[in-house]
């Protein structure tokens, strides 16, 4: 137990320090977008909202986790928020997505995990939600569960999580910094042939457009071309030998958060700006990936509305959603190379999966002018 105790800790102290050695976007000059970010860049920059990670990693076959997302630190049953489900690709298993669109409402946390763990950290969800004061006579709730297959770095058929690893991802979720990287549910991510994880980025719009906050979490696991900022940074790795062609196939799951009044019609339309930010990134949503938006915002009607036949709340127009859409596009682009930018090389199940190369990749970016020299 003792032995096993130190090499957890060494994990983790060998994770952290490895993060602090991998840069953000921004750290190594990538902009994207006019638009600035929030303090944190992270979707917690969205007043409110919680992350939390469990990180599972045991020796070379089992390297997984869970992701957490909370709309606030209440009762998520009981206080609802407006939300809505996109699908790019539909090669994927999102729990919960058809009452999401159905009656435009979440009503749990946003819980990230593994191909085949979907069913276990769902139940999970259910214990937590089912457990809290005020839900002793809930009959039915909605747990909304995603995931992308880590099964080349992870033995994914050992289904490795438990309900413990979900609730401690849950009940640690937190206002402030989001770790990114290898972290959580992208522990065993792949992303364009480089190691993939978790990232996250954040847009803040200035008060002419609402002073609202758009911020996005993604968890990659999905190929194509790699280009960052327009440039074809994994074309150009190949050609040095340092690269390969990806297939394509994969899966991403991207969070959008916002404090923008919106119903579940305009979170819709929100939602599949994200898209347009992924596709910068040089995915075309291959037939063998699974490419799922879940947007939500934290601003809802009262609670003295709840009970009433109809409730009045004031949204964003129509002609006011544009700002909204190019922080969502440019929050979940710069969220993906966070992802990438922030992962360290991982040994799993099926070999190694090497962390993008950082030197290379700026001196691609500075020929292309594409970052400052």
């Amino acid at each position: 137990m003792k032995g096993n105790r130190l090499l957890l800790l060494l994990l983790l102290a060998t994770s952290l320090s490895a993060q602090e050695r991998r840069p953000r976007a921004r750290d190594i000059g990538i902009t994207v977008g006019s638009l600035p970010p929030g303090p944190l860049d992270a979707i917690t920059d969205v007043a409110g909202v919680r992350v939390g990670h469990t990180t599972i990693a045991r020796g070379d076959s089992i390297n997984t986790g869970i992701t957490a997302i909370l709309p606030h630190g209440g009762n998520p049953f009981r206080e609802k928020v407006p939300a809505a489900v996109v699908v790019g690709n539909g090669f994927g298993k999102l729990a919960g997505s058809t009452q999401v669109n159905e009656l435009g409402e979440l009503e749990s946390p946003i819980v990230l995990t593994c191909t085949l763990c979907v069913p276990r950290a769902a139940d999970a969800v259910l214990t937590w939600l089912l457990a809290l004061p005020g839900n002793e006579d809930v009959r039915s709730a909605n747990p909304v569960v995603g995931e992308t297959n880590d099964g080349f770095l992870n033995n994914i058929r050992a289904r490795a999580i438990t309900e413990a690893d979900v609730l401690g991802a849950i009940r640690s979720a937190s206002e402030g910094p989001v770790a990114e990287g290898a972290v959580g549910a992208g522990r065993g991510t792949v992303a364009f042939g480089w190691k993939g994880g978790i990232g996250t980025s954040s847009r803040r719009l200035s008060a002419q457009f609402g002073g609202w906050t758009v911020g996005v979490l993604v968890q990659t696991n999905f190929g194509g071309d790699l280009t960052i900022a327009g440039v074809p940074v994994g074309r150009e790795l190949r050609e040095t030998g340092n690269g390969k062609r990806d297939t394509g196939d994969g899966s991403i799951i991207m969070v959008v958060a916002t404090d923008a009044p919106l119903d579940h019609l305009r979170l819709t339309r929100l939602a599949n700006r994200a898209l347009a930010g992924l596709a910068r990134t040089g995915s075309s949503m291959s037939n063998g990936s699974g490419d799922y938006v879940i947007a939500f915002s934290t601003a809802r009607p009262p609670p003295s509305q709840f009970d009433r036949p109809t409730a009045a709340f004031d949204v964003v127009t129509n002609d006011g959603m544009s700002p909204l859409f190019q922080a969502t596009a440019d929050a979940t682009e710069e969220a993906i190379y966070n992802s990438l930018l922030r992962a360290e090389t991982v040994r799993g199940y099926r070999g190694v999966v090497r962390a993008l190369p950082v030197d290379s990749t700026m001196m691609i970016l500075r020929r292309h002018g594409a970052i400052p020299r």
